[in-house]
């Protein structure tokens, strides 16, 4: 997998992780007034040229299966996507089957912009996937999308390091987080990790606040992050940054920083999907030769987070009912675990899961193949953090400036959390 891609998918993402996707070599969406009206037109993101023979293989499947259905593949650059499918469903031109994730989709979600698959799929059918990720694609009740592939991140750590600062074992809590920074900081003059507050980047910031026991919002769409509990979040944050145990440069640096320090040998730690092992020993042979995978950190909740891609249905496709049969063909368990074994990312069926393939590993099996029954063991646990909302960045950019104010001593703790809150109430 390309470094670059893994960056891109790491901004995009939840926990400055997830999935590889590769670089794309395909053509823009053509507009969709020209497409045949026998024909479905499915849009991908940047799994063009890698996954091609896999689609390939599963669209001539899907069409032997429902004679006269023909699919039309498009796949679309990462940072063309949301400016495409906002402009062709607008235009009222959108394809008829649609890969996003959950944050985006839920914008247009609530829009109007999607199909109600609610009544369109039977809970029988809804049943093959898991539950609690299936969450991830409904918004205010109705279901807006189906789920397709995931990842869970892991915690990479840096061995060496850790053997250094007299670390036994990488954090599993926010609370030993924190021991671990401090004493990383005391015996190699490094820093354990590097957490972003950029508004506009990763949102593992505000899955923290979750992971550790405060809930974004309340029923009715209001903060429910104002209480003690959101304060010890904030403080918790504040304490590291003023106690010099994170990089200056997590105000203005994206997730993509993470990475490069951990690569560099700079940082002991680093939340990214199992996948990214691979990469590091390519990018950086030393540091990824003494590089092993843990579970991911979480809170007194326990909650672990997941990045979800997702299928969607524009309201406005011609043909919705071939349209919703072939995403369930795409995402029915046999299609899920081979592309989950080409992609090396985790499926959403119940009985894709149940494979070897995620429950055991050869013990010389490389890093990236132990650290994958790792990501996968911590699935059944893993729910969407941030839940579907259409103003979610307007809630992380209220948070975010909020916490950096408060980290640079312009507000006070109980201050940044009352302005936070405000801000998202007052929208």
């Amino acid at each position: 997998m390309k470094r670059k891609s893994w960056q891109l998918f790491a901004v995009f993402g939840l926990v400055g992780l997830l999935l590889a996707a590769v670089v794309s070599c395909s053509k823009p969406a053509v507009n969709s007034q020209a497409k045949n009206t026998e024909e479905i037109e499915f849009w991908t993101m940047q799994l063009q040229p890698q996954f091609t023979d896999y689609f390939n293989k599963t669209i001539a499947g899907f069409e032997a299966e429902n004679p006269g259905v023909k699919v039309r593949w498009v796949d679309v650059p990462w940072s063309a996507m949301e400016s495409k499918i906002l402009g062709a469903v607008s235009a009222k031109t959108a394809p008829d089957v649609v890969n996003l994730n959950p944050d985006f989709a839920s914008l247009l979600a609530g829009r109007n912009a999607w199909l109600d698959l609610d009544s369109r799929i039977s809970e029988q059918v809804r049943s093959l996937y898991l539950a609690n990720i299936w969450k991830a694609s409904v918004l205010d009740g109705k279901t807006f999308g189906i789920p397709w592939y995931l990842t869970t991140p892991v915690t990479i750590y840096n061995t060496e390091l850790f053997k250094k600062a007299g670390i036994a074992k990488p954090p599993a809590t926010y609370a030993e987080l924190a021991t671990v920074a401090k004493q990383v900081k005391e015996k190699t003059g490094k820093f354990a990790f590097f957490a972003t507050f950029v508004p506009e980047d990763s949102g593992e910031v505000l899955q923290s606040f979750v992971q550790m026991g405060v809930p974004l919002v309340d029923a009715q769409g209001k903060a429910a992050f104002n209480t003690d509990k959101g304060k010890a979040v904030f403080q918790y944050w504040v304490d590291l940054y003023k106690g010099g145990l994170l990089p200056q440069d997590v105000l203005v640096q994206g997730h993509r920083r993470a990475i490069e320090l951990y690569q560099a040998g700079e940082t002991a730690l680093l939340g990214s999907g199992p996948q990214f092992l691979k990469a590091i020993s390519e990018n950086a042979p030393s540091v990824g030769a003494v590089s092993v995978a843990a579970p991911q950190i979480t809170g007194e909740s326990g909650k672990k987070t997941v990045a979800v891609m997702n299928l969607v249905v524009p309201r406005d496709s011609k043909r919705p009912d071939d349209a919703v049969k072939f995403a369930l063909y795409v995402t029915n368990s046999q299609n899920q675990l081979a592309f989950a074994k080409a992609a090396n990312v985790l499926p959403s069926t119940v009985e894709a899961l149940q494979d070897s393939y995620f429950k055991s590993v050869p013990a010389d099996g490389a890093p990236a193949d132990r650290a994958r029954i790792i990501s996968a063991s911590g699935l059944e646990k893993a729910e969407l953090l941030i839940p579907p909302l259409k103003d979610v960045k307007k809630l992380q950019k209220a948070i975010y400036d909020n916490l950096q104010a408060a980290m640079l001593g312009e507000k006070t703790v109980d201050q940044g959390v009352n302005d936070a809150a405000a801000a998202w109430n007052e929208r």
